[in-house]
């Protein structure tokens, strides 16, 4: 038997983004470290032939960022991105399997965002900002460099590389928009291109639109406006001509469950495919024919092919299934999954299942003994159907409650607890397990897995109804023996961290919490966040919309932080955009006006998620030694 360290959690390494060869023969992923100790990650590309000797062996010998890797047509050249001559700047590289042999491609001074192999075997499509001109360097070298907000914004441009002269060329094309995804026609035909006004994500993201760009003749075509968040696109062909396909967010509100639209090409007629369906599609991926579509299906994931009568289901499958990738013919998929006690690998299979894992990342894992987890389904007060996951302590069972119980709340909110390996560098459910307690994982409404309405109700009612799904679930489990009501904590980050922030506002029920990159003010949130307005649309106003009260003070822990008694722990990315540290250090503020007891930790260079190594095992201690003091006998 293996201890469960902090140690074991955050030096770990995970696999990321398989991609399978044409020929279904070759496959490739990043493994990528949990946690780096420097100022980047060193990740590596892995390759095998999954039809022969099924033998894993490093593409490069490199120590370098390399990702993104993908296939020619041919399936001769692997192509990827790594920033082995210059760190943190990309360039593309092409590794030929064959031989072995790696070679730089570009030197482009701004860095290469993303690349995209096209049916023409001498051609690669690029994304990148534009080089730094003689002016640039100098204005930076001497520090004149203010920043007028709308003038000279860096955005990613369509660039083509002709292998043949190793030239790289800027099609006049889409104006000073922001391109953000491509995808070619599997005939060999125009490429798909998702472009917005601009890189932000506040204003990006509503303002997106199609193209049709034909690299032979440097010609492009608008297809018209899309619906917000944007991405995902997939071609298929259908009996009345092409099919454009992607997912976004359902309008109107600016949260809401995301749909499959469907645009068909020939009559510029576009559709909902998955309207009123009871889960939500994360990702399309094409092939020849019918694109697949991976649904949040609940706690689990259900594989489809979207068919002209709607999405057919090909399997199901437990937890999580992520970065599918599939062969033209879409007979072979390879992809991300897990269970609930062995992390995410890479397998391999039919997309009818079932799939055969390929790859163990993580061996390290294969030793500890993990708390029992089991799904829950209860009903919220207005009889609305939910669902969870709860963690025993390790080596318990039910019958030996009540136990200290934590609960959990995930962040988004459009996201979701599934029934997976539930160990993250963040305080997760079998780190606190492993420490005696019991670990509540609801999924209140406005989260995702349950289709459009589930998610959208919570527009300008965060806190609302979704507190009180989690407060039900919290009163199931002191019925049955299992939490002592004497012993409650709840935790969470970003949307989870809001959540707990109000939680100890509304009750006194918890003794301890955990507020981790939480919003407190949704008002300064739209103001000063990176998500801006679709972040006004949770909390229902901003400050902007005339003088105040306003909607959004009422659902903001702030206002009830004059009613906490519950000792807080609060920690915050100093770097975070997201979430600004702002939002932490009003809450500091208000906390300290009261005298609530409370500590309040700042992680230096660190955005929204931290990526640190001493950062990572810094909260895991720190997190479970907070529980231990406010919960244990």
């Amino acid at each position: 038997m293996t201890d469960l360290t902090a140690e074991l959690v955050a030096e770990g390494h995970v696999p990321q983004t398989p991609a399978l060869a044409p020929n279904g023969h070759l496959l490739c992923y990043v493994l990528a470290p949990t946690s780096r100790s420097g100022d980047h990650f060193d990740t590596a590309l892995w390759l095998a032939d999954i039809e022969g000797d099924g033998a894993w062996r490093r593409a490069t010998a490199d120590t370098a960022t390399e990702f993104r890797p993908r296939w020619s047509a041919d399936s001769r050249t692997l192509y990827f991105l790594s920033d082995r001559a210059e760190r943190g700047t990309p360039q593309l590289h092409r590794s030929t399997p064959a031989d072995g042999a790696v070679i730089a491609l570009t030197g482009w001074r701004a860095g290469i965002i993303d690349h995209l192999p096209l049916a023409d075997l001498n051609l690669v499509a690029l994304l990148a900002e534009d080089e730094p001109t003689e002016q640039d360097m100098r204005r930076a070298r001497d520090r004149d460099d203010a920043i007028v907000v709308g003038e000279h914004e860096r955005r990613a441009r369509l660039r083509l590389l002709d292998l043949r002269t190793g030239q790289v060329t800027t099609p006049s094309v889409f104006g000073d928009r922001h391109v953000v995804e491509l995808r070619q026609r599997p005939d060999g035909g125009p490429l798909a291109v998702l472009t917005r006004a601009g890189a932000d994500l506040d204003y990006g993201p509503r303002t997106g639109r199609l193209h049709l760009f034909d690299p032979a003749t440097g010609t492009a075509e608008d297809l018209g406006p899309v619906e917000v968040d944007a991405q995902s696109l997939a071609w298929w062909p259908a009996e009345d001509g092409w099919h454009l396909g992607y997912v976004a967010l359902t309008p109107p509100v600016l949260h809401a469950g995301n749909a499959v639209f469907d645009l068909a090409m020939g009559s510029r007629v576009r559709r909902n495919r998955t309207a009123g369906l009871p889960m939500c599609p994360t990702e399309l991926c094409q092939t020849g024919t019918a694109p697949l579509v991976v649904f949040a299906d609940g706690l689990n994931t259900t594989l489809a092919r979207l068919d002209p009568g709607g999405p057919t289901t090909l399997s199901q499958h437990p937890g999580r299934l992520d970065s599918l990738t599939a062969t033209p013919e879409g007979t072979m998929i390879a992809a991300l999954t897990g269970t609930r006690y062995e992390p995410a690998n890479v397998h391999i299979g039919p997309p009818t299942g079932p799939l055969r894992k390929i790859t163990d990342t993580r061996p390290e894992l294969n030793g500890v003994t993990f708390g029992t987890q089991r799904p829950l389904a209860y009903r919220a007060a207005d009889g609305l159907e939910l669902d969870g996951l709860l963690v025993l302590p390790v080596g318990k069972s039910a019958s030996d409650g009540p136990f200290p119980l934590i609960t959990l709340v995930h962040g988004g909110p459009y996201d979701r607890f599934a029934d997976r390996l539930q160990l993250f560098w963040f305080p997760s459910a079998q780190w606190l397990a492993t420490a005696g307690y019991a670990v509540f994982l609801p999924n209140p409404r406005g989260g995702q897995g349950h289709g459009h309405e589930f998610a959208a109700c919570v527009a300008g009612r965060v806190g609302r109804e979704e507190w009180t799904d989690i407060l039900t679930g919290i009163d199931l489990l002191i019925a049955e023996g299992i939490a002592d009501p004497d012993r409650l904590g709840i935790a969470g980050g970003s949307h989870g961290g809001f959540m707990a922030a109000w939680a100890i506002g509304q009750t006194d029920r918890f003794r301890a919490a955990l507020v981790s990159a939480g919003i407190t003010d949704w008002g300064m949130l739209a103001a000063t966040g990176e998500n801006g307005q679709l972040d006004g649309t949770l909390g229902g106003s901003t400050g902007w919309d005339g003088i105040g009260p306003h909607p959004h003070d009422a659902v903001s822990p702030i206002s009830y932080a004059g009613r906490v008694r519950t000792p807080v722990l609060i920690l915050h990315g100093a770097e975070d955009t997201n979430v600004p540290l702002g939002q932490a250090v009003y809450f500091h503020r208000a906390l300290r006006h009261f005298g609530a007891e409370h500590e309040f930790v700042i992680y230096p260079r660190e955005g929204h998620s931290l990526r640190e190594r001493n950062h990572q095992l810094d909260i895991l201690r720190r997190t479970r030694a907070w529980f231990d003091r406010w919960l244990q006998p």
